[in-house]
């Protein structure tokens, strides 16, 4: 049971993720879709490092208990000793959730992958989480991995970014065309 439409879009997201938490926080595991396509990613990365954004603390343990198999370093993000430690390479998997690190670390040097596990609706947390790699001091292209499941609340999200990053452009440019009119005056 939910009780309003954003209740709801919350719950299909976390269905999208493969479990869901009950009225009293308990966690229903109800696919291991998505955690299996990350774990694939992961192989298909052969070795390079990926900064992991996950949404729900159920995403978290999932993530943790599927990359225990691996031998793989994974940290989650907490301390300034993670955020080194990610730097000088020395971690494989960088676990963080993106309202908790989306401004203010410099993570360019550790790797240049991003996997999205599970998406939130904000564009701004979304652009700036991408920044961590996608700055200066970065020496590989980034490359931005969405694991989107099809049919689910995952591709209205993933859209809805899209055209909130398109109608975002489109206001800055006309806002300089605006600016340049006004100064040739």
């Amino acid at each position: 049971d939910v009780t309003s439409a954003a209740a709801l879009s919350n719950k299909l997201m976390q269905l999208a993720n493969g479990a869901i938490y009950d009225e009293n926080r308990g966690i229903h595991e109800v696919h291991n879709c998505k955690i299996e396509a990350f774990m694939e990613l992961i192989e298909k990365l052969n070795g390079k490092a990926a900064l992991v954004f996950y949404n729900f603390q159920h995403d978290l343990a999932r993530l943790q208990e599927a990359l225990k198999k691996t031998g793989l370093k994974v940290r989650v993000l907490k301390t300034v000793e993670d955020q080194d430690a990610w730097n000088k390479k020395e971690i494989d998997i960088l676990l963080t959730h993106p309202a908790s690190s989306a401004y203010g670390l410099n993570l360019q040097e550790g790797g240049n992958h991003v996997i999205w596990f599970g998406l939130n609706w904000s564009l701004e947390l979304y652009q700036q989480a991408n920044k961590r790699l996608h700055r200066q001091g970065q020496k590989e292209k980034v490359i931005i991995h969405h694991l989107v499941v099809q049919d689910t609340r995952d591709e209205d999200v993933i859209k809805a970014l899209n055209t909130k990053g398109d109608v975002q452009e489109a206001l800055l440019e006309s806002l300089k065309v605006r600016i340049d009119k006004y100064r040739r005056k």
